[in-house]
């Protein structure tokens, strides 16, 4: 295509993709420490202006639906000028009809042009680090934006740390695949996105960064994200409060207080045991809501209406179920807490766990994080108006009680325990909390754990259980094997132009499972799966390709090595990926076939260099045959020459742990160092017919 017959469009695109893969190169090839410096401030840039533009989104929102129609003025945070709820509703009929139309107005937006961006977005997101961190669409991010402003602002309960999660973490999506960086530099990118948008929100870059490192698993944490989380949070702290000030959230709610007395502790423990009930009734109820309304037989687009109008009705009775409901978490800190009613107060934690699950649960837009510590918040408040006047040792103030609640309901059930100590410790200016808070988050911690609950459903339980890291320790020759040396030519390239009916035509000819796009510059665009160009070109829709070529698909470079293509094949779970030069053009593709004959081809010199150690070792490497002597037998009862050692067990293409007690089984392939006078003999049990004392030489490597 001649590039000056491109709309500007798409000169701008070819361009832009010019410019990303130069800074993608100087990215990749730069030490770890600039590398992350680099990444770490573009990330911590978007995740503190992404804040901004969010936090003004809401208030614009909040003070049109519940301001102006509404008549209604919710409570605010001290960092947000401390206002004070009104008396009551002028317009009480109008409140479930403005929360009913935020939940469809937030539902048309979502599923037209997003679906992906309906619900809790830090799911979402921990989502991506898992499966695909690279595909996360730039345009999920602005409807969640637009979407949770409007559940929220309409008084939705939800929190406004998930749209901000997905801000910064879909950034960092945009990240991986624009500078092709690898799998496992994409996963820190999205995670380290995920705290520092919700760090910056909420004015706690310690415990974003933890936060980072910690909410991807349930009983484990991400080391590799911890740096590069805590350069974006800072960065997106400073950007975030440079507009929005850097007082804590709610004030310094402790000040001049007594915070530690070891005749406390016992109460404190009560609060962790009561936490920990009631974040696991926060995860059931919430869940119990989303199932519900999934099963029920009405448009999707339609179910967040009927969440937010039975919302509203809840309001009518209690409304500090509206909107986040930080602020009255600020009027629970403090004195005015005894102007609520005692029945208020043991009600909302229970109010506010069904608010959410119908306004979030039915497919609204928000974050339910900070739900979580409101609900929490409120529980302790609870527990001090009960205690207070009967109970000996209770602090004066209901903020301990408050402050430490908060952080075990929700650090348990989010199972980031230690990530959300910090954090609420830099909300509320409190961090001689966290002595107390201890006792109080270990044994919420302790109670949820029991039936393994979460209220993130993609987390992971450990690093065992995440791809990426179960291929590292199962096959670790594979991080040193080149994967240029394993790629392909590839039998179709597709430009960008090409008709769909022609590009259809092409991939069926060859007969392979998709082919990439290139602009008219050879730059890869995406990939395009040859079930996509079939059904187009069934359907007589014409065009060109680029409009089906997908961006998110993924991709390495030249410099990766086959653990990096294997991630990418199994994040992408496709048969192949392109290979690309250092200027983003495609150098070849590899396959999974091209991996495992890749492997096979290292381990065969990786045994061989061992060969190399002594003149009277050798390497017998060869595949279990089925009906052989060792076909079913253990290691162990093999009785293999004194001197043998068993180095590989490979089976269906995976490298396996072997010991004494392996049953092995035919199709195996083993890699065997012996003495060259015991060589012959090896090869034979794994080949020769059981029974049979004799039976052809093993497959030596040479």
């Amino acid at each position: 295509m001649d590039p000056d017959a491109l709309t500007a469009s798409t000169r701008w695109r070819t361009r832009g993709r010019a410019w990303s893969s130069r800074l993608g190169r100087q990215v990749r090839d730069a030490p770890y420490l600039r590398k992350w410096l680099v990444l770490g401030v573009l990330l911590g840039v978007i995740a503190g202006l992404g804040a901004v533009v969010f936090y003004e989104s809401l208030r614009l929102a909040t003070h049109l639906f519940l301001g102006l129609l509404g008549g209604y003025q919710i409570p605010t945070v001290v960092s947000e000028g401390g206002l004070v709820a009104s008396a009551g509703f002028v317009r009480p009929w109008a409140i479930p009809l403005i929360v009913a139309f935020g939940g469809l107005l937030s539902g048309v937006v979502v599923i037209r042009f997003a679906p992906e961006a309906e619900g809790h977005g830090t799911d979402a997101a921990i989502d991506a680090v898992h499966r695909n961190p690279r595909g996360v669409r730039l345009r999920a991010v602005v409807v969640k934006i637009v979407a949770s402003a409007i559940t929220l602002g309409s008084g939705g309960s939800g929190g406004r740390e998930g749209p901000t999660a997905q801000i910064s973490s879909g950034f960092g999506s945009f990240l991986a695949r624009s500078l092709d960086l690898s799998p496992g530099d994409g996963r820190i990118a999205v995670a380290a996105g995920i705290g520092s948008g919700i760090g910056s929100i909420f004015g706690a870059p310690l415990g974003g960064a933890l936060l980072s490192a910690e909410i991807v698993y349930r009983d484990d944490i991400e080391v590799e994200a911890i740096i590069p989380a805590m350069i974006s949070s800072i960065i997106g702290y400073a950007v975030s409060s440079a507009f929005l000030g850097f007082q804590p959230m709610f004030g310094f709610a402790t000040a001049g207080q007594r915070f530690f007395d070891p005749a406390q502790l016992g109460w404190f423990a009560l609060i962790g045991v009561v936490s920990g009930l009631v974040g696991l009734a926060y995860a059931k109820g919430f869940y119990t809501a989303a199932g519900a309304f999934q099963r029920m037989a009405v448009p999707r687009w339609l179910r967040p209406a009927i969440g937010g109008l039975l919302t509203g009705l809840i309001a009518l009775a209690l409304p500090q179920v509206l909107g986040t409901g930080y602020g009255w978490v600020q009027t629970a800190l403090g004195e005015q807490l005894l102007g609520l009613p005692l029945w208020v107060v043991l009600a909302l934690p229970f109010a506010k766990i069904l608010a959410t699950a119908l306004s979030i649960g039915s497919g609204g837009s928000g974050g339910i994080f900070g739900p979580g510590m409101v609900i929490g918040g409120f529980t302790g408040a609870a527990m001090w108006r009960l205690l207070e006047p009967v109970a000996p040792a209770i602090p004066h103030s209901p903020a301990p009680f408050v402050i430490v609640a908060m952080m075990a309901t929700f650090g348990s059930i989010c199972r980031a325990p230690l990530a959300v100590m910090i954090m609420v410790a830099e909300m509320t200016g409190s961090l001689s909390a966290l002595a107390p808070a201890m006792i109080a988050v270990g044994l919420a911690t302790l109670i949820v754990r029991v039936p393994d609950a979460t209220i993130y459903r993609s987390q992971l339980r450990n690093r065992a259980d995440s791809p990426a890291h179960r291929l590292q320790r199962g096959m670790p020759l594979l991080g040193s094997l080149p994967a240029v040396g394993s790629m392909t030519v590839p039998r179709v390239v597709l430009a960008a132009g090409t008709p769909v009916a022609q590009a259809w035509d092409r991939v069926r000819r060859a007969r392979v499972p998709g082919a990439p796009v290139v602009d008219g510059r050879g730059v890869f665009v995406g990939s395009v799966p040859a079930e996509r160009l079939r059904d187009e070109a069934s359907a007589g829709r014409t065009g060109p390709v680029a409009r089906l070529a997908d961006p998110t698909a993924q991709s390495i470079v030249v410099t990766d090595h086959l653990d990096a293509a294997l991630e990418a094949l199994l994040l992408g779970r496709a048969s192949w990926v392109p290979v690309l030069d250092r200027d983003r053009r495609v150098s070849g593709i590899i396959t999974t076939a091209d991996i495992v004959r890749g492997y096979r081809n290292g381990l065969r010199t990786h045994l061989r260099q061992v060969t190399l150690v002594s003149p009277d070792t050798e390497v017998v490497d060869s595949e279990l045959q089925a009906g052989s002597r060792a076909d079913g037998a253990t290691v162990e009862g093999l009785h293999l020459p004194a001197g043998t050692i068993v180095m590989t067990l490979q089976r269906d293409g995976v490298l396996v742990p072997c010991h004494g007690g392996t049953i092995l089984r035919a199709g195996d392939r083993l890699g065997i160092l012996t003495h060259v006078d015991d060589a012959e003999r090896v090869g034979t049990l794994l080949v020769s017919p059981a029974g049979r004392p004799g039976g052809p030489g093993s497959s030596k490597a040479t």
